[in-house]
């Protein structure tokens, strides 16, 4: 049999404290990082332009060129999941950037050609 361990506390009191992560005040992020919650912060403070916030244009543009290019779907940026969905006959697929995207709509392609 195994021995139970001691209980431990939260924290030592011989830590220091942990620095101060991006996101963790509200209200505060990073001038230019990519962090998501940073990025969220960001999008509160600035305009909306056509329904999307300021913060996510290039994505929402990206979105819009790859949606003519593939007229039988929808293409689109969730703000609020900060990432990319391709909504189909077959469902809604969801990914994560901008190369997770490509490579859903490559296979897609791909599939529908050695379909026909």
């Amino acid at each position: 049999m195994h021995p139970i361990p001691q209980p431990r506390t939260a924290q030592p009191a011989h830590a220091a404290p942990r620095p101060a992560q991006p996101g963790d005040l509200p209200g505060t992020s990073c001038p230019t990082c990519a962090h998501s919650t940073c990025r969220t912060h960001r999008a509160q403070s600035l305009p909306r332009l056509g329904g999307h916030r300021a913060e996510f244009s290039t994505e929402h543009t990206r979105a819009a060129m790859l949606q003519a290019r593939h007229r039988g779907l929808i293409i689109f940026f969730g703000e609020a999941t900060q990432s990319y969905w391709v909504a189909s006959a077959a469902g809604l697929a969801e990914a994560r950037t901008w190369d997770g995207l490509l490579a859903h709509l490559w296979a897609r392609t791909s599939q529908q050609h050695s379909d026909s």
